[in-house]
This record gives C-alpha cells, structure tokens and sequence, in this order.
C-alpha cells in the first residue's frame, strides 16, 4: 500500500474511531425518532445534541450561604441555536426531584420535572434558531466541595449535571456568565475576571465577565475564606488564592509558584507558536483537593500541599512542583484550547499535559535530569498496572458519560507519555512539533480525535503510524524481551533480540531502545530498532562479549527486559545514574514475575546499595521498592526476624549519605519499616522532644506522620495523636487528623465503627482523608483485624464510583488491598467477581488492577514457603 492509499484509509479510520461523536459508526437519529432517556449522557444523546445545538451561553447566579447545611438557591438562563425542533431536548441535570423549582422554554412554564437525570423540553416549545431557557434550582452539592469556609467546584468529566442543568458533554462549548452572592468576608475566583462587587450587609455580590468558550467541565468556581496573592509577571497579572497558615512555606514558596507559572507559559508560547489564548490566567491552593491539579481557564486548581513546600524540601518534590505546575499549565493549550470529541480520547489532553511538563521541567529547573525523571515518573506506575490482567488500552470505548471517570489512571497519565516519547522519536522531534503545532491551530476554540491527529502527524513521515498506533493505543498490555547471545574466542558472533507479548501473544511494539554491553573498563551502547518480533543486532557481532548486556539503559524501552545475577555484582559501579535506575525497575518487574531473581535476593542488594547509591531519585525508587517487597512479600515472621538487622542499616546509610534530602529520604523509610521495639523508641524520642536526626529537616506534617506511625503500632505512650493535635496550627490540617485518629485507634470496636461509617457518602467527602485512612486501617500490622472489612469494601464499589471523582473507585481499592498478601484475601476477590458475572467491566478492570499485588504476593509467599 502507498502513502497516498494509506491516508485514505487513515481518513476512513478516523470516521470509524472518532467514538460515535463525529462518526457514521452509529446512525443519527432522524427526524421522526426519539433519542430514549436514560442516566447520564449517551453517546447517542450527544451525537444528536452536536448535530442541532451550537451558540451556546449560560447566565448562572448562586447564592453561597454561611452555613454549610443550607442550600445553595440558584437560577440560571441558558440561550443556545437549535437547528432542528422536531424532537424534545434534553437538558441534563443529576439532581433529587425538589431540587427543580421552575422551568421556562422561551417565556413559557413547562413542567418541572427531572426524568432518568435530565430536563425534558418539549418540542411543542422549542424554535429553530435561537431558544432560551430559564431554570429555578437548589443547586446539587455533590460537586459543589463545601467545606465549613470555603467551597470549589470540580465537573470533571461529567459533573456539572450535578450541580445545575446544562448540556454536559465535552463538544458542546459554551460561555459562562457567573453571579455569586456569598458572605461578606468570603473571595471567589472563576473562569471570567471579577467585573464587580457589591456589599449588602452580610453578603457582597460578586459578577464575573463571561468567561471563554469552554466546555463544560471546565467551568469552575472557587469561594471562601482565602488570602489573595496578586503578583505582576512578565506582563501576565497572576491572582493566587490559598489558606497556608505556615510563614516559612510561604517564604520558601510564593516566590518558585509564580516563577514557574511564568516559566512554563513562557516555554508552550515558544512550542506551540500559540499565544495564552485565555483572558486571564489565575489559581488557587486547595487543603486535600482530590487530585493534584485541575487545569480549569482562568482558575487552575492545585493541591495545597503538593504547592507549599519548606525549607527540608527534598529536590524530588521541588521537580514535583515543577512537573504539576507545568502539566496544569499545559493543558491551557492541550485539552482547553482544543479539546476531545467525546472522553473516549481523554487521555490525549493528560498524555500531552505531562509530555509538556517534562520538558518543560528540563528547561525550567537547574539540574534537573530530564531521562532520570522521566523514567523514575513513568515506568514503574505505568507497568504497575500494564502488567495486570485488568489492564487497560491507552484509547478505551465509552458508550456513556458516566462511566468515563473509570477511563482515568496510570495508563493514561504513564504509559501514554512513553508511547509518545517513542512516537517522537520514531518521527524526529521537529517533524513532530511541527505537527502539533498544525493540530492546535486547526483546531483551536474546537474539538478533535485522535484520528485527527494521526492523520495530521502521519502526513509528516514515512513510518506506518497505523500499525504503530493499534498495538501501542488500542491495545493493553507490554512485550516481555529475550535474547541469545552467540560468542566464540572471547568475541561476540550474533546478538539476537525476541519479543513477545507478556500475555503470550506475537504482537509486536515497534520501538527505539538501547542496550549497554558493560566490561571491567567501560561501556558500549547500542540502538535497537524493535521493528519486528525477532532482530539480529549486527552492530554486536565481533565485539567483546561483555560482563552482562544491561537492557533499556537509555530508560526509553518499554516491557520487561531481561536482567542476570552478573548484574548485582556490577550494578553500582555503572556511573550514569539513568542506567542504574533502568536496571532496578528491570530486576523489580522479573523479580514480581518470578524471574531471575528472588524477593529477598532484591531485598538484601537494595539494603546493601543504599549507602552506595547517592542519585536521590535512585534511592527514592529503591526504598519505595525495598518497602513494597517488605511489607508484602515477606511473611510476618520472616519481617519480624529480619526487622532489626534492616533498621540498623538503614539508619547507618542515613547517618554516611551526605544530601539532606536522601537523609531524609532514609528517615521516611526507617519510620516505614520500623518494628523493633528499639527503633519504635528512637522514633518516639524524635517526634516527643520534636528533634530530628542529624541533618534531617522534619516539618509540622513530617511530625503528624511519625505520629501516625507510632499510632499503627499501638505505640506504648498516652495520646500520642491527641498531643500531636495541639501542635499543629493549620485549620485544615488539625481537621485531617481529627478525621484519621479513629482508624489509628488500638481499639479495634473504634476501628470497625469508623469502617462502618464509611458505608455514608456524606463520610467519604474528603476523598484523599479516606484513602490516608484506609492505609491505616488496612495497614499490615492491622490485618488479622481488618480483613473482615474487604467484602463490604468491594460492595460499596459501585456506589462509591457514582458519588465519588474519577481517581477514587481506585484509590478506594488500592488503599485497601496493597498490605494483603494472604490466600483468605485473595479469595475474598475472586469470590466476589465469581459471584458478579455481568459486573462493569470497567470497575472489574479496576479490581483486578488493584488486587495483582496481593495475587503476586499470594504466589511468591507461597513459592517462597514451598522453597523453605
């Protein structure tokens, strides 16, 4: 096939993969049929409603009272185009009944009445041309994130139905005009700039300028007791809102959070030859936000904690802060500038957001080492769930929105980056830029697919982005590598590569990656062009035979790469700290396989490498590691005989590293591995006299945490949590562990009510306080008495999907199974999805994600025990 044959079928494909919004893959409905009414937004619904609906606009006014149990009264007016009034409309709004007060269709009352989740205009009503709407409502809280003091929108992907009625699908964008009316000392932020204010006694009113075109799960609004930052940057004026209570965050962070924000505007104005296209450009620091930022125009939102650092910051979290503020501000171009069809092709705006952000990160921070963390970042999150048997492709299916929060994870924010790392590189960088320079202003204020953008990019090269595209987007899963190395007289004769697919199919990866044949007195690289399932290397042939071949020394491969004993003995002599990170995630993912290496062979070179090992993200990588393989794969009893001579070490390597951040790096881990009665005494005696070891800065919540972790260990010492609270200053935080100290309690009836409190949706608002609890409750030292709680953690599943944000059906899961590595445990997974045979795919897909760890642990305690 030609190139001018294959972009025929390019566009054709395209048709066929847009997801139904832009697609003949289903029929439109026609003049004279009813698109049926049902929960959320079908895609059907959404390709009718593209087709006749266009100019858009909503006029929303809320009234915030003070007291959180009040009601948020609301009205708004909706003007739009309808090309066709044959058919009823229907206006989505996911509310109780008595939440709809009134409703007019251009002046007339019509029923107010909400079926399957939505408003029906009648057609009898409705006009060609332009239509407007007047609603009367208490607006839903479920999105609304009401706090005591202050509250915050957050629609993503399709939670604005929640909060007041519109048209809430990504491809219809809209204007928003907002009016709040709140109390008197309260700021507010939202999409358009603040066009007036007024005060009336208690209240103020605030009117904000109608906001860009936007979709609308970006529209968004933030109120409450926040102190304003307004700073001036390179000719861009910032508005920051924030409650951080702590001087020295605020000294040590105002400064890089604005820096950054510039830096990284500065840097997608320079790609993208597209200038912010945005009227303003704001944001705001939230106490425990959900996620770590939501790019909403003119009003991003950011986890607090992940903005504010202090002094005893360790250079991982700074390129942290670095790598959110960057993403958040990329999305601007990437998903608000132009955004998908349908959130099938979600993940194009995360994939871009963090492809951005890294580089970004690379230019913006000095010595940043941008292959150290792209790999460190994105390999180990990405395999940990491509290796699962619920993995997920990149490009899933969606036949309505409200399953399209189950779309989010590791795949989309990990693995896609990667393939989009190899899709440069398979490209050439300018080629690429030059493309998604076209796609952004083709489309920009618009929406597109991913079809569109293949399209784009495959009139740029020769390579057949087809047969790339389908395994590495719309296929699960990871190739496993293997090779044969023939040698004669020292000398290398033939260097052969396999791939495989892990499940045990054919498919091939096409992809760049480098192997290193490491000798005594240097090293040789190689490029391996893995176009095919099986390649000769002919470069190898009549070179030396190396010690070991350290596969993806690079750290741009992806799959499981071969590794070998030789390479334990050698490992940290290899100077560039990208290889050394490459091999540790090798050895790690054959050693969950079963492969090469035992969970304690790794455990015992980890232990011995910490004091070798001085890349901070190495040791950062490695202790997460050694944790995992100890509290997981090792049996109580072996954990409980190898405790003591682990803590010594660790706190010896502690004492010999020189960097204040690795020390504190060995501080975190010898407080997560700590069980000796010994260790447990050195840990109160810092937390107590608040004295940190020697060259380890320890803040307010480094102290919060080593109680709580005195507190899982049912630590002899009186109220322990209860002095902690006196320490801390911050509001916010005093309450965040007000909410945790039941599930930290040594009372085990305590324990089990506040478990069974969670059964409340009103008791899992605070989403990321629930996950920190579950850690606890579920931790290991807990789980002869927490284990009861799994089934009923499995049943709330389905309900916590529909009152919960998109990350935390997962993180409901994983918080609760990661400690587990019990038979009985396992079983309790496989006896529920064996008693749900028709259970959501997608939410199965997520259990099994979430249980591979506890299946893997099953199988190597076991081997483990057959061994011994």
């Amino acid at each position: 096939m030609n190139k001018k044959q294959r972009n025929l079928l390019i566009a054709s494909i395209a048709l066929i993969n847009a997801g139904g919004i832009a697609s003949c893959s289903k029929p439109a409905a026609n003049s004279t049929s009813t698109i049926p009414v049902e929960a959320g937004v079908s895609e059907e619904l959404a390709t009718y409603r593209k087709q006749v609906l266009s100019q858009i606009a909503y006029d929303i006014n809320l009234t915030i009272p003070e007291q959180k149990q009040q009601p948020i009264q609301a009205s708004e007016t909706i003007t739009f185009h309808l090309a066709d009034n044959s058919k009823p409309l229907q206006l989505d709004f996911k509310e109780q009944p008595d939440h709809l007060k009134q409703v007019w269709v251009n002046g007339k009352p019509v029923e107010a009445r909400i079926e399957e989740e939505h408003i029906i205009l009648p057609a009898a009503h409705l006009k060609k041309g332009q239509n407007e709407v007047k609603v009367e409502f208490i607006a839903g809280d479920l999105s609304l994130n009401r706090n005591a003091d202050y509250l915050y929108t957050l629609l993503v992907p399709d939670r604005a139905r929640t909060v007041m009625p519109v048209f809430d699908q990504p491809n219809l964008k809209a204007t928003f005009k907002l009016t709040l009316t709140l109390p008197k000392e309260w700021n507010a932020l939202a999409n358009g700039t603040l066009q007036d204010s007024t005060v009336n006694g208690q209240v103020k009113t605030y009117t904000f300028a109608t906001s860009d075109t936007i979709p609308t799960y970006l529209f968004s609004f933030a109120a409450g007791k926040f102190k304003h930052v307004q700073r001036d940057m390179s000719g861009t004026t910032m508005h920051f809102y924030h409650r951080e209570t702590d001087a020295s965050k605020l000294e040590e962070s105002l400064d890089p959070i604005f820096n950054i924000h510039r830096d990284a505007l500065t840097f997608l104005e320079d790609y993208t030859k597209i200038p912010y296209p945005f009227q303003k450009f704001d944001f705001v620091a939230i106490p425990d936000f959900q996620y770590g930022g939501m790019e909403h125009v003119g009003a991003i939102q950011y986890k607090a904690s992940s903005l504010f650092l202090d002094e005893g910051a360790t250079k991982d979290q700074k390129i942290s802060r670095s790598n959110l503020i960057a993403h958040e501000t990329a999305h601007m171009w990437f998903g608000d500038l132009v955004t998908m069809q349908w959130f099938n092709d979600v993940w194009m705006k995360e994939v871009f957001a963090n492809f951005m952000a890294d580089k970004i990160t690379q230019v913006a921070l000095e010595d940043s080492n941008f292959d150290m963390k792209f790999l460190v970042d994105h390999f180990p999150a990405a395999y940990s769930i491509d290796r699962t048997t619920g993995a997920n492709p990149i490009r899933q299916p969606l036949d309505n929105l409200n399953n399209a929060g189950s779309l989010y994870g590791s795949i989309i924010y990990h693995k896609a980056p990667i393939m989009m790392r190899q899709l440069e590189r398979l490209m050439g960088e300018e080629a690429f830029k030059q493309g998604l320079q076209e796609y952004l202003k083709k489309y920009a204020y618009q929406n597109a697919t991913w079809p569109d953008l293949i399209q784009i990019l495959d009139a740029r090269t020769s390579a057949d982005l087809q047969q790339w595209n389908q395994v590495w987007v719309n296929e699960p899963g990871r190739p496993v590598f293997s090779y044969d190395m023939q040698s004669a007289g020292g000398k290398i004769e033939s260097l052969r590569i396999k791939q495989r697919g892990e499940d045990g199919s054919s498919r091939v990866w096409p992809q760049f990656f480098e192997i290193a044949l490491v000798y005594p007195n240097r090293i040789e690289e190689l490029t391996v062009d893995m176009t095919q399932s099986e390649v000769i290397l002919d470069e190898a042939a009549g070179k030396e035979k190396p010690q070991f071949i350290l596969f993806n020394s690079s750290g741009q491969g992806y799959g499981v790469f071969p590794v070998e004993q030789a390479m334990l003995q050698q490992l940290y002599k290899l100077e560039n700290p990208v290889q050394r990170a490459s091999a540790y995630i090798n050895l790690f993912e054959n050693m969950l396989n079963g492969r090469e290496i035992t969970p304690m062979q790794l455990l015992s070179f980890y232990q011995n490498g910490l004091t070798q090992e001085q890349e901070e993200l190495n040791i950062k990588l490695m202790t997460g590691q050694l944790s995992e393989i100890y509290w997981q794969l090792l049996t109580p009893a072996q954990r409980q005989a190898y405790a003591t001579q682990l803590e010594q070490s660790i706190w010896q390597s502690m004492q010999q590293q020189k960097s204040a951040n690795v020390k504190k790096l060995l501080f975190k881990t010898f407080q997560s591995i700590t069980l000796s009665q010994q260790a447990q005494d050195k840990l109160y005696a810092i937390w107590k006299d608040k004295k940190a070891p020697a060259g380890v800065k320890l803040n307010e919540d480094d102290y919060t945490s080593l109680a709580l972790a005195l507190a899982v260990r049912d630590y002899k010492a009186d109220n322990i949590l209860q002095q902690q609270l006196t320490r801390i200053q911050n509001p916010d935080r005093k309450k965040r562990l007000e909410f945790l100290m039941p599930a930290l309690s040594a009372d085990v009836q305590v324990r089990d009510a506040f478990f069974a409190s969670l059964a409340e949706a009103e008791n899992r608002e605070k989403e990321s306080w629930v996950g920190s609890a579950l850690g606890y409750l579920h931790h290991p030292l807990r789980a002869r008495t927490s284990e009861k709680y799994l089934p009923q953690s499995l049943e709330l599943l389905e309900e916590i999907q529909q009152t919960g944000d998109i990350f935390f059906p997962f993180n409901w899961l994983s918080a609760t199974f990661d400690s587990y590595q019990s038979p009985e445990a396992a079983k309790v997974v496989r006896d529920f999805l064996a008693a749900h045979p028709n259970y959501n795919p997608k939410l199965k897909a997520k259990i099994l994600q979430a249980a591979d760890g506890l299946f893997r642990a099953e199988k190597l305690v076991e081997r483990k025990q057959a061994g011994s």
